[in-house]
């Protein structure tokens, strides 16, 4: 393969006496699908967030396009955008749906109130939710509120190309959802990943079985801070990896420790 896009070396993080990750290594490459998978628990949000520059690491090298990074997102721009969707939507329940996915552009751009209207406008056209720019988000459904949030995370500003997301990171975006839901969900990845204006990259957290083998092609399984496992996903199944086996046979018996 090229050089990586991102790439984790040796980055461990603890959160007081406990270790979320250990000495993990990752690569993530421009156009793959990456997933993240692993019992709860074992450092699959915390991996997005330090690659999204809002979680520090405690040990380790993160490069992005082979530049080491230095702090978190808000001491250094990125040569590549990363946009990240997060578990619960995040969306702000004051401001409407356009507000909401126009959001960084109201803020950190010189676009008039109308170029900026397009581009949400077209964005939601994009995830299949047109019309609803007016609505807020208490007025929308759990699916349809994922799919804002994809909208905001793709929106670009044509006046600043650095700044269009490269990579989305995709905290659990299924989680919650009914099976139907979820097929919706995961059909949009695989859409914006081929879409002009979409994203070619992304790194999929989840632990839901259809997600994972609908929206991932590589996948890294983690469990107690360490990569245990990393195959296509069609090796799934024919591995003789036993955490790999346990958790997609959800067996309460073997090496992985049921909790609660």
């Amino acid at each position: 393969m090229t050089e990586p896009l991102i790439e984790l070396k040796g980055v461990s993080k603890s959160f007081g006496g406990n270790i979320i990750l250990d000495e993990v290594d990752l690569t993530i490459y421009r156009g793959e699908a990456l997933g993240v998978i692993g019992p709860s628990g074992t450092g699959k949000s915390t991996i997005l967030r330090i690659i999204a520059g809002l979680t520090p690491s405690d040990g380790g090298e993160i490069y992005i396009q082979g530049e080491k990074r230095k702090g978190l997102i808000e001491d250094a721009a990125d040569p590549i955008g990363i946009g990240m969707v997060f578990q619960q939507a995040a969306l702000f329940d004051s401001l409407t749906v356009a507000e909401n996915v126009g959001f960084l552009l109201h803020q950190h751009s010189k676009l008039s109130q109308q170029e900026i209207r397009q581009l949400v406008e077209e964005k939601l056209e994009m995830v299949g939710l047109p019309g609803i720019c007016d609505r807020y988000p208490a007025q929308l459904s759990g699916g349809m509120r994922k799919r804002v949030s994809f909208a905001r995370a793709i929106m670009s500003n044509p006046h600043n190309p650095k700044d269009n997301p490269e990579v989305l990171l995709y905290d659990e975006p299924t989680a919650g959802l009914d099976p139907i839901a979820s097929t919706v969900i995961e059909d949009l990845v695989r859409q914006l990943q081929s879409v002009e204006g979409g994203c070619s990259t992304y790194v999929m957290v989840t632990h839901q079985d259809s997600t994972i083998r609908r929206t991932a092609d590589r996948v890294v399984f983690l469990y107690k801070g360490k990569v245990q496992w990393q195959g296509h996903v069609t090796e799934i199944d024919t591995t003789d990896n036993p955490l790999v086996r346990q958790f997609f046979s959800a067996s309460i018996n073997g090496p992985i420790q049921a909790i609660g």
